[in-house]
Order: C-alpha cells, then structure tokens, then sequence
C-alpha cells in the first residue's frame, strides 16, 4: 500500500473540496488563467447585503467600494487627508454647521444616468430613513440640501462632532436615485417598512464604480464586469470573480494551483511558507480591524458576569501575547481597548500603560472578591468562518484554554456566521467572539459605537459620564485634546470590562505575481480593486 504523508494528505482532501466547489460553480476557476479576469479567494460568509443602506458586514465593502463610490476618499495608509472622489471641492458653511460638496460634470451611474445632488440627497435620506445599522453612522446629519444640480449641502445637528472623514467609508457611497426608485426603493421616512430596492440591489449596480455588480450567489462567488463607460478609465480586468472559499488550505491549493490569483485568508504558517517564493508576492499592511470578546453585563444572559470582577477576571486570565505568537506568528498588535491602534491615541506603549496584561494571580484574586473563588462558567459564541488568518475555533479553544487555568470555564458554542452576528447584534449572547472593520477612520467612530449600539448588545447601561467623553473628543479642536478625553474614556472601558480587544491583525495577502498594484488600505474596504493590475 502506498503511503501518503500527512502534508500529501491534507492537500488531496483540500483538493477533493475545491473540485466540488469549482463544479458547484457557475463559473470555474479557470478564469484565473485569462489576463482578463481577476479571481480572489476569501471567506464570504458573512456577506449580507450590497445594498448601501444595508450593508454592514466584513467581506461586502470590498465589492461595494468597486461599484459604487463616495463624495470623499482617502489614499492607502494615509488616513488623515481627506481627498476628492465624486465631490471635485468641498467647504464648511453656515458659520460651521453644514459641509457643501461641488460635485464632478459629466459622471454617469452603470445605468446610463447622470450623477447629480439629488442622487446624493436620496441616498443619505434613504440611509438615514431605512434604519438599519448603517444608520447610526448617519446620526449627525439633520439634513441634506440641494443647492443646485452639482451642488448639495450637507447640514449637521452638532457642528462640532465629526462628518467628513466618514464620508470615505462604504455606508456612504452615492447611488443611483431613478434606478432605485424604479425597483420599488424609497427615501421618506417609513423607508424602513416600504423600500422594497434590496433584492434588486443585491445582484444589480446602482453606482459609478469602475465594476458593475452583475451575480451574488450566497456563500458562492461574486461577479463583477467592468464598467467600460468609467469616468476615471475603464479597469485594468474584464471581470472581477470572488470565489467563496473559507477553508485556508484550499485557499492555498487553488492558489498554488493558479486557480486563483489572491488569497485573503491564508494562516501565518501558510503565508512564511510563501515568503521568498518567486511565484509569489506578499502583501503587508497594518489594519485598523481586531478580534475582540465580549462580556455582557446582563444577570439575565449569565448571573456572574454581571459582576464586574469577574469580567475583570477573564480579563487578566487571556495571554494575550501568546495567542499573538501562536495564531498571528507575531503579525499582530493589541489596542487598550475599543479605538484600534493608530487613531485616537491609541498605541500598543499605552496598551501596556493602561490595558489588560495576563496576570493569572490577578485573576484568581479579582474571583475570590467577586465571591466565586472556584470559578463559573459561561457560553462563548463565535462564528464558524475564519477571521483575520485564523479562526474563531481556533482563538475560542485558546481563550477557554487560558481560563481553565483559573477555575473559569468557557463552554464554547459555535454556529454559522450569520446566526452569531444576528444574535450578538441583538443582544442575546452572553459572550461572542466577533471582529470589528473601521466605518471610516475615524476615531469617533469606534467610541461613539461602544458607548451606544454596541453597549445595547453587551447590555451596558452606560454611564452619562462616559458618554459625555466620547462628545469631548468629538468636538476637540486639536488632535492632542481629542486624545486626551480619548485616553480617559478607554481606560473606562478597560474597567468596566464587556470588550476584550485581542488582536489587531497586521495584513498579509498572498498574490500571484501575475498581478500587481495591490495597495492594502484600513479605511474599511481592504482593497480597491480599480489598483489592480496584469504585470504585463
């Protein structure tokens, strides 16, 4: 009998999976070997919606930001310089309190209609109006004027709390008003009961983006076509297919295979296997994303961590270090708390200052005073679907791990993706493994969430004077001010404990060498794949 060694092993099954996967498929992976059509492989299975009023997910903003665009942008790992994209100039009027954007001559939507204020009107009153989680993100507009057909004005309810910079992000990207209109969709304010555009959206294009959305099969594959009339110059690709592929072994066997020709979900150990391989290039940038736990303050979901030392406990009993070395292989940071690394003053130097460190006596110490010296236990929900090169699996037997070793035991529930974010978002889990991917970067964005959809979710009542930080740092006229309030409301999220941040990944995208301009962007899309480019 012929032996097989467990590397062999493991690539024929992973092998035999993307066989049925590619037969499944309307359209095969041997796209990947035309110069004119750019295949990507990543977990999708969180994918929702691409309807901008909708969409709210981790894997939608990369197809988003292809066909649709917004007023404003920002460049690749610059996240402070807001630059133009539909809107050609932009001001501040009305002594502050509104934002009044020039937009650019001539721009047409995949439909063959005209870009104009009206189009940017409707969508941000039907964003605001259908009240769904990209909504909140919206909440400082009062209005939104037009002044004539190039020209709209955007009015805020507080002129010193933050707009522009969200304005990048993939819940604001500008869609066509006729066109939705025509599939039943609407803006008035019963939106959320009478727009009936989601399903049309959801496999059609209503933007300006150089790739037309033409096929969504769910936890499939993703078709885009180029957008031959774009205004910019047509993209680079015919046709931009993801694939759906959540296993990372198969991930790097299509690759290797040439069936693919990115990989957004290879382990650490897959991609050091990578490095210095000629076939391949690896693509690095630090995110804006983490992975983070969370701890409700809900009796009703779990009587002990309701008691703060013990969420405290479970703070100080994670090694936090170790599972950055064990999963990432090193390729990670860890933020204080809910504001990532890089923004709002966060730092990895005020991490060690004032966030959780492993301390396990600690640990034992902070039980005993919440009078459950030998422990509790409590259910941990996670997704099944990998998350930043790892898995949820894999960082929830980590976590129940290190508890264990202070009499806290963490009963691990997993279910499919969906289900885990429907649940969470809804407030009925005590504790959930989730990932969070910037709405723009924007500091304010983070904090804003925490202290109010987010706290819904883990059942914290919080506290005026917390929130009140949060408003400080908003309004601050200077960046130094702003840190400061930030400072002081993450070292009260530090102590009351219901997030865990426990890693901010440090990207890595495995591409053939067949292509190139890949650029890595923290602005909440991951990639614009207008960049994207044949070598030759």
């Amino acid at each position: 009998m012929m032996k097989v060694s467990r590397r062999t092993g493991l690539k024929l099954a992973a092998s035999a999976l993307g066989a049925a996967m590619v037969n499944a498929s309307g359209i095969r992976f041997a796209y990947a070997e035309s110069k004119d059509v750019l295949v990507i492989g990543l977990d999708m299975s969180d994918m929702n919606s691409f309807d901008p009023g909708h969409q709210f997910a981790y894997s939608s903003p990369i197809v988003m930001m292809g066909a649709y665009e917004p007023l404003v942008t920002m460049e690749p790992g610059d996240y402070e310089t807001v630059r133009p994209s539909l809107a050609k100039s932009w001001e501040r009027v009305d002594d502050g309190q509104a934002w009044q954007f020039n937009l650019r001559e001539g721009i047409q939507f995949h439909t063959g209609n005209s870009l104009s204020a009206e189009d940017v009107k409707f969508t941000f009153d039907r964003l605001i109006n259908l009240k769904d989680n990209p909504a909140e993100l919206a909440g400082n507009i009062d209005r939104v004027d037009v002044i004539d057909p190039l020209t709209v004005k955007i009015v805020m309810k507080d002129k010193d709390q933050p707009l522009l910079n969200l304005l990048v992000g993939p819940t604001f990207v500008i869609a066509d008003s006729k066109a939705i209109k025509e599939q039943g969709g609407t803006s008035t304010a019963d939106a959320d009961t009478t727009d009936q555009a989601t399903s049309w959206l959801d496999s059609h294009s209503a933007g300006t983006g150089p790739y037309i959305i033409r096929q969504w099969e769910r936890n499939s594959q993703v078709v885009l076509d180029r957008n031959d009339n774009y205004w910019r110059a047509p993209a680079s690709f015919k046709r931009v297919v993801l694939k759906h592929i959540p296993e990372s072994a198969t991930q790097l066997l299509t690759l290797e295979n040439t069936d693919i020709d990115a990989a957004l979900n290879l382990t650490p150990p897959q991609l050091n296997d990578l490095e210095g391989n000629e076939n391949y290039n690896l693509i690095k940038g630090t995110s804006l994303d983490y992975v983070y736990m969370t701890l409700t303050s809900s009796s009703e979901l779990n009587k002990a961590l309701a008691n703060k030392k013990a969420r405290q406990a479970i703070a100080a009993a994670i090694n936090y270090d170790a599972m950055i070395d064990g999963l990432m292989a090193g390729y990670a940071t860890r933020p204080p708390s809910f504001i990532p690394n890089g923004v709002g003053g966060a730092t990895s130097e005020l991490t060690n200052e004032i966030g959780y460190q492993y301390d396990p006596d600690k640990a034992k110490k902070l039980l005993a005073e919440a009078g459950m010296p030998d422990g509790f236990s409590f259910d941990l929900y996670y997704g099944d679907a990998s998350v930043a090169g790892t898995t949820y699996s894999l960082i929830a037997q980590t976590v129940k791990s290190d508890l264990s070793k202070v009499g806290i035991t963490a009963n691990l529930r997993p279910v499919d993706q969906s289900t885990a974010r429907d649940k969470y978002r809804a407030g009925e889990l005590p504790s959930v493994l989730t990932f969070w991917n910037p709405d723009g970067p924007e500091p304010w964005t983070w904090a804003s969430a925490s202290v109010q959809r987010v706290s819904k979710r883990v059942r914290w009542d919080c506290p005026p004077e917390v929130t009140e930080l949060v408003t400080k740092a908003g309004s601050a006229k200077t960046t130094e001010e702003a840190n400061k309030w930030y400072r002081k409301y993450m070292e009260a999220l530090v102590d009351n404990a219901n997030y865990l941040i426990l890693f901010q990944p440090i990207y890595r995208v495995a591409t053939r060498t067949n292509i190139k301009g890949w650029r890595l962007t923290a602005a909440g899309w991951q990639v614009n794949l207008y960049d994207i480019q044949p070598s030759s």
